[in-house]
């Protein structure tokens, strides 16, 4: 019996180490690129270089690739890079199961990423930026210029300089830092279902601050602030003598707001 259980165990292992695979591929682009993924059940990882090309590398543990396992669509046209990568709906192994999909682009990006269960990370990328999740954290480190991020459950931590914000988690914290250079080219909102919010910005940043919390409450430490109605679970507030909307949002947690 003891013989059968360590030829099983052995089976296992070597199961899983030969579900290892890689792929990998490079696109030449120039000016500024557009990239679109759409990632299946992936974690995936953009992040700027300072080379005037998209690389990408889909590493894959406890599946096959190809027909049957994971599989990769790509496309190019132009400056447009398309990468969608395909997760059979039922899968039986032993042992751990990941996808993890890392690409490196120019700094100078238009982007639009989407996976149904994994995490997000941006870094470095300066440009317009989707981001969306089903389940799944989303960061982003050393942007600039707008950012739309959905996540269906997890947290989200941004932090870069920005004219366009739209962040939405269903669950999860929220942590942003904006930096100097930031304007409000629009309302930006900012929400959570369930969970805490801080937020630091720029002494000088303009706009009209609309908090809201089911459940906490709101703290405001900021220079030039014109409050207006407020009571526990409410604020509104000039800052710098207002501007467009900064809407904050979250259905249980505390609000944060402090200078950088």
């Amino acid at each position: 019996m003891l013989r059968m259980i360590l030829a099983v165990g052995a089976l296992a292992i070597a199961s899983q180490a030969a579900w290892a695979d890689e792929w990998s591929k490079h696109w030449s682009v120039s000016g500024k690129p557009e990239l679109k993924i759409s990632a299946g059940d992936a974690s995936v990882t953009v992040e700027a270089s300072a080379d005037h090309s998209i690389d990408a590398r889909l590493t894959i543990v406890g599946w096959t690739l190809g027909p049957g396992g994971v599989r990769v669509e790509e496309h190019q046209t132009g400056d447009r890079v398309e990468i969608d990568v395909k997760v059979p709906s039922s899968h039986w192994s032993f042992g751990h199961q990941s996808i993890k999909l890392e690409v490196r682009v120019p700094r100078e990006l238009i982007g639009d990423l989407h996976t149904g269960d994994g995490s997000i990370n941006l870094r470095g990328l300066h440009g317009a930026l989707r981001a969306d999740t089903g389940d799944g954290s989303i960061h982003g480190e050393d942007l600039d210029g707008t950012l739309e991020a959905h996540t269906g459950d997890g947290s989200v931590r941004i932090a870069g300089r920005f004219d366009k914000l739209q962040l939405h988690t269903q669950d999860g914290s929220v942590d942003v830092e904006v930096r100097e250079g930031s304007r409000l080219d629009g309302d930006w909102r900012i929400q959570t279902g369930d969970g805490s919010m801080h937020l630091r910005v720029p002494r000088k940043l303009a706009a009209n601050l609309e908090a809201h919390t089911g459940d906490g409450h709101i703290s405001v430490d900021l220079p030039g602030t014109t409050t207006g109605a407020k009571n526990e679970h409410n604020m509104e507030a000039k800052l710098n003598g207002g501007g467009p909307a900064l809407v904050l949002r979250t259905g249980d947690g505390s609000i944060s707001i402090g200078s950088l």
